[in-house]
């Protein structure tokens, strides 16, 4: 079955950084649009980051832009988000997605980022 498995949250002072990964399996990684969303609570689940699959496009949230980067390696099937200059306001569950040809959303189960000193 489909699985998206993220890793790499944890907890972060301001200014520091984290790289998140996205594990897929069980569709054809190669053929699917992956995306990177984030949630706080009590608000709508909302998208930080989007990659084409062959990596020619990318599109950010102006929240993200200058200081994240979403990248994929489809060899691995895996999908990275690269978050730098973190500030106490990117504290969020993670959350990563894909949108496979068919047009069929997944999601992982998320993983926290939290930014405090």
């Amino acid at each position: 079955q489909v699985q998206l498995v993220e890793s790499g949250g944890g907890l972060v002072q301001p200014g520091g950084s984290l790289r998140l990964s996205c594990t897929a399996s069980g569709f054809t990684f190669i053929g699917s649009s992956m995306r990177w969303y984030r949630q706080t609570p009590g608000k709508e689940r909302e998208l930080v980051a989007r990659i084409s699959s062959s990596s020619s496009s990318t599109e950010y949230a102006d929240a993200a832009k200058g200081r994240f980067t979403i990248s994929r390696d489809n060899t691995k099937n895996t999908v990275f988000l690269q978050m730098n200059s973190l500030k106490p306001e990117d504290t969020a569950v993670y959350y990563c997605n894909a949108v496979l040809l068919s047009g069929s959303r997944y999601w992982g189960q998320g993983t926290q980022v939290t930014v405090s000193s």
